[in-house]
């Protein structure tokens, strides 16, 4: 046995194998795998090493490694963490980028693992972990940063601690405060209220108060004075105060040095590609961030003295201990490493997933590594996205000139590669209005003024339509599955019809190929699905020809359908509703592969060889989530990891890169001349992508607006609707969907009246979320009946919201959570005021279990309950009196029902695998045949939840179907799920 396989620590076996984290800690200068129940936990005594293995292309997996360095950890473990994270790269086939994570410093990939933060404990290994008090609770103050991915840090519970620039989180016994400091970032408030929910859920068991303090709030008799009571009384808080530990240098211009004897050698010239020699290890020096490649074929100890050479170059340049450190194999570099050189070939990208296993295979057998157990699982069929829906109202223009010309209905469907149009699809997507997909198309030969005018009619019909419309620019060639979906068939035809493309040919002296009904054309059909049902002229040569195709061939007199010996029979009926298309009533005679008469043969200009070649498709890969902004006139994208919905923030451009299209997301809280940059900002995405990943730069671009997200974007997210309809900024959205109306985010209004009725609901509501309906307020300064029970409480809730959701000039009611909606039949505001008295009259459990102390072991951090739905509530305008009636009314009606005892709070969603399993066992058989559960079955199994039919099959024909487990099947994105299950008519 090699010394090399000796390197390899028996805790790494069978590591990557499957999607999701893995976790080991470093005792006794060993890693050692770490409980699934201890994840999201770390002690700042310790090192750690993290694992995230994600999908790649073609079934093929991509590993990210982080060791994670807490405050207190000894120089020696850190030491090792990162030798060991160096040969668990090698266990993986060395192509694992490597992140170095310090606590308090941790990159937003790293916190994605762990949404929505961490919170680092005491103690360690060394110290054999510090044993909580159980009897004891200790008040905490935390400070929070991060937009998406939230950093946080315990700083002393003191007066001097807070800051008007920033949030602060304190975690009390009976209540946990989220102070936001008057200058804070709106979008950092709304992450804070993640982290509020998940300690409220992971240390007080959900049964704990909450409150918001704004800074400047002085009213004692509020949440307010409660929160200053506890510093000892309110006094003016100083200004923030930057230490050594959060100043963050600036980025520089990048430098290279090459590892030679384990230092760092500067070189000279500009930065290419072309410099790094696959046997070496290099240094790039970006100053708030250092690189370090490593070349595929360099041994794994010249790695390991590669680590240390970085580690010793930052101590000689002085660098600051948080400095990021990534580091980077051959072939495997990210975009970030990429974007500082001067030249970064196209051609250059990560190796094919088969060229990839050799390459792999043979880096295993150099270092000595068995290659068993490192094969990654068979390829993920891909499908395609969710089409739009059906029998929509479909509407074209042609560009011709400085004005647009109406297709007849009996043309829509046929486009020329000279020509420029713009299509219009209003259809209906579930109980919603009319929804809109606009785009303008661009034919391959179209002269420039015919494009830049149908860019600026297609944006001015969409301002027209209030923006609502999805609008997108579609090139010839690169048509979207769900442009390609609407039209029955889609026909490429050359040649163009406009005044400006006949101008250019003819000013070209070119001869004009136009399609023409009358003339001799061949038109190849080569897919038949929904998505793809697209012909295109081809020259009409025998060489065109394709076994596996079907082919329309025109002349003067006569129609031919051609059918090769493999194409399919969909091709087949597709030919011949092309080439009825085409001439309408004409008599169509069929020629299969082999049979064909001379007149055929003759019309192509005599019988040739052609190919029998089948082309293969794109594989779909995973997407990306960027946002952007701008520095010094220069584009900076970062990528948003593991996104959800909530990554789409209301004041932000968004950018989703599904390799397939380029879709720019445009918040409703977007400056309106931003929102007027979105297809150049999605331009220049394009123009960055195409240099360093070889994008197309005719991939299909869409602008989308927030609310009105069609199905094929949104099902990349976990999408709940209710969500999208919420109004206001980031913190009101938040507020609204974490506990509801009466906790309103908005500014008091410079009306006393109207300031003290949003206190009054405010106070109500806060009293009516209390743990147990009969306890005592826990401040002596609770208003408004607050040592009273629970129906003098609801009662005054429903009184106060009553009054605060009076309409004014100013302002507009907001939305309402509506967890168990009630039909009353009566007004918007009946309806509002009836939801939320559903929620507030929920009984409450007559004992509270005691506060979690002292931040014991809980689940992981993945557990965090999902924000509830909501329902817009638009109220007309009504009197106080019919008011006053709807809420009493509405009162009586909810107080008659039965309702199930709760905790007062609305039942947690559990995620989504859970209740994939949870729907199957819930029902008198678990498991049924995949012919009942077949959305087509002839047997249909009734009594199910029919979004979740697979399920309920038996384990074993659930893999034979899907060919892998439940478990990992859950674990892939919703999309590549529903895509899987439309496969196989379990959708």
């Amino acid at each position: 046995m090699s010394s090399s396989t000796k390197v390899l620590n028996p805790a790494f076996q069978g590591a990557g194998q499957k999607l999701g984290t893995e976790i080991w800690r470093i005792e006794n200068f060993l890693p050692v795998p770490l409980p699934k129940s201890d994840y999201g936990k770390f002690y700042m005594g310790d090192s750690y090493i993290i694992l995230q293995t994600s999908p790649g292309r073609g079934g093929a997996y991509l590993y990210d490694i982080h060791f994670w360095l807490g405050k207190d950890t000894s120089q020696d473990e850190a030491g090792t963490a990162a030798i060991k994270t160096v040969e668990l790269d090698a266990a993986l086939g060395g192509k694992a980028v490597q992140h170095r994570e310090l606590q308090g410093f941790e990159s937003d990939k790293f916190l994605s693992y762990f949404k929505p933060c961490i919170i680092p404990l005491e103690g360690g290994v060394a110290s054999g972990f510090k044993t909580p008090v159980e009897d004891e609770f200790e008040t905490r103050l935390y400070i929070c940063h991060g937009k998406r991915s939230v950093k946080m840090k315990q700083v002393p519970f003191a007066r001097s601690s807070l800051n008007h620039d920033d949030v602060f989180i304190l975690d009390t016994k009976d209540k946990i405060y989220q102070f936001n400091g008057a200058n804070s970032n709106i979008q950092e408030r709304a992450k804070a209220l993640e982290v509020v929910q998940f300690l409220k859920d992971r240390y007080h068991e959900g049964k704990c108060n909450v409150a918001i303090v704004d800074d400047g709030n002085l009213q004692a008799e509020s949440d307010s004075g409660e929160f200053w009571v506890l510093f000892g009384g309110y006094a003016p808080i100083s200004r923030k105060v930057i230490s050594e530990d959060e100043v963050i240098p600036e980025e520089t211009a990048a430098k290279l040095y090459c590892i030679n004897d384990g230092k760092a050698q500067a070189l000279e010239g500009e930065l290419s590609k072309g410099t790094l020699e696959n046997n070496k290890c290099y240094l790039l020096d970006c100053g708030i961030e250092v690189f370090l490649w490593f070349g595929r074929v360099t041994q794994l100890e010249y790695r390991k003295a590669a680590c240390q050479a970085a580690e010793d170059f930052l101590s000689s340049q002085k660098r600051p201990k948080t400095t990021r450190v990534t580091r980077v194999i051959q072939g495997y570099e990210t975009h970030s490493f990429k974007s500082h050189f001067d030249s970064w070939p196209t051609g250059s990208a990560a190796p094919s997933t088969e060229e990839g296993k050799g390459k792999v295979a043979a880096f295993l057998k150099q270092q000595g590594v068995g290659v068993k157990g490192t094969n990654k699982s068979a390829p993920v069929n891909e499908d395609v996205p969710p089409l739009l829906e059906a029998n929509g109202k479909i509407e074209v223009w042609r560009i011709n000139g400085s004005a647009k010309t109406p297709v007849p209905k009996e043309d829509i469907g046929k486009f020329y590669s000279g020509d420029c149009y713009i299509i219009l699809y209003t259809y209906h997507s579930g109980e919603k209005k009319e929804d809109y997909y606009m785009c303008w198309w661009i034919g391959k030969d179209s002269i420039e003024d015919d494009r830049k005018m149908a860019a600026r009619l297609a944006n001015t019909m969409c301002n027209s339509l209030k923006g609502r419309p999805v609008l997108g620019r579609i090139f010839q060639g690169k048509e979207p599955p769900q442009f390609v979906a609407i039209f029955q068939p889609m026909i490429l035809l050359k040649g163009g019809l406009s005044s400006g493309y006949k101008k250019f040919i003819e000013e070209k002296g070119l001869t004009d190929a136009t399609y023409s009904a009358e003339g001799v054309a061949l038109i190849e059909i080569s897919e038949t699905s929904l998505h793809n049902n697209k012909a295109q002229q081809v020259d009409t040569l025998a060489a065109s020809l394709n076994s596996f195709n079907c082919f329309v061939l025109q002349t003067s007199s006569t129609i031919f359908t051609w059918h090769g010996n493999q194409s399919s029979f969909e091709q087949q009926e597709l030919a011949a509703k092309v080439a009825a298309f085409l001439k309408p009533g004409s008599n169509i005679k069929h020629a299969k592969e082999g049979t064909e008469n001379s007149v055929f043969w003759s019309a192509l200009g005599g019988k040739q060889p052609y190919t029998s070649k089948k082309s293969s498709p794109e594989l779909v890969r995973d997407p990306h989530l960027f946002s952007f902004s701008y520095k010094k006139g220069q584009m900076l994208v970062e990528e948003i990891y593991n996104f959800t919905q909530d990554d789409l923030l209301t004041e932000d451009i968004m950018i989703l890169d599904t390799h397939v299209e380029i879709v720019v997301w445009v918040g409703q809280s977007v400056d309106p001349k931003e929102k007027q940059t979105a297809f150049d900002i999605g331009q220049k995405y394009i123009q960055l992508a195409g240099l360093l990943e070889g994008l197309s730069p005719q991939i299909p671009l869409y602008r989308i607006t927030e609310g009105n997200e069609p199905c094929f974007f949104t099902t990349y997210f976990s999408w709940e609707p209710a969500k999208a309809i919420v109004q206001g900024n980031s913190f009101q959205k938040k507020v609204m969907m974490l506990f509801g109306a009466g906790h309103t985010a908005e500014t008091p209004s410079k009306s006393n009246g109207g300031a003290t009725q949003r206190a009054s609901a405010l106070a109500a509501l806060s009293n009516a979320f209390s743990p147990s309906s009969g306890e005592k307020s826990s401040s002596p300064n609770r208003s408004n009946g607050s040592n009273q029970g629970g129906p003098t409480q609801r009662a005054s809730a429903l009184a106060a919201l009553s009054t605060a959701l009076n309409p004014s000039p100013e302002s507009k009611p907001a939305a309402l959570t509506a967890p168990r909606p009630v039909n009353t039949g009566g007004s918007q505001r009946a309806a509002a005021l009836a939801a939320l008295s559903s929620a507030l009259t929920a009984e409450k459990t007559p004992d509270a279990s005691p506060a979690r102390s002292a931040r014991s072991p809980s689940p992981p951090a993945d557990s965090t309950p999902h924000a509830r739905k909501e329902t817009e509530s638009s109220p007309p305008e009504a009197t106080e009196e019919s008011q006053n009636e709807e809420a009493i009314a509405v009162q009586e009606t909810v107080s008659a029902e039965s309702v199930p005892e709760s905790n007062g709070e609305e039942s947690v969603s559990k995620d989504d695998t859970e209740q994939q399993q949870e729907t199957a066992s819930g029902n008198t058989q678990s498991t049924f045949s995949y012919e009942q559960l077949r959305a087509k079955s002839e047997n249909p199994v009734t009594g199910i939840d029919f979004k979740r039919r697979e399920t309920y099959l038996s384990e074993e024909e659930f893999k034979s179907i899907f060919s892998t487990t439940k478990e990992e099947f859950y674990k892939l994105p919703r999309w590549k799920q529903d895509l899987l299950k439309k496969k196989f008519d379990l959708f």
